[in-house]
């Protein structure tokens, strides 16, 4: 495989995992940061699950994605965010 190959086939299913400190605004500023990248996602389908001691939030959001460059412009923009802690 040539540097940029991917082995994803576009448009298809992908899902994010995105991991913050439970707060107020952190699922709203994720959910923003994604609707920019990829507007067709239904935020109803986010799932989030908190952390056992409560502290952290962990939400899944399953985009369509469309190219490679759209995935990691939404890599890049979250992963820059302040209140995002790991990008999966």
């Amino acid at each position: 495989m040539m540097p940029g190959d991917t082995l994803l086939e576009f448009p298809c299913d992908f899902p994010l995992k995105v991991m913050g400190a439970a707060g107020e605004g952190f699922a709203q500023s994720v959910l923003e940061v994604v609707l920019r990248h990829a507007p067709d996602f239904d935020a109803s389908g986010m799932e989030m699950r908190p952390s056992r001691g409560g502290n952290y939030l962990s939400l899944t959001c399953t985009i369509r994605a469309r190219s490679r460059e759209q995935l990691d412009a939404l890599y890049r923009e979250l992963t820059a965010h302040p209140l995002v802690k790991i990008v999966l």
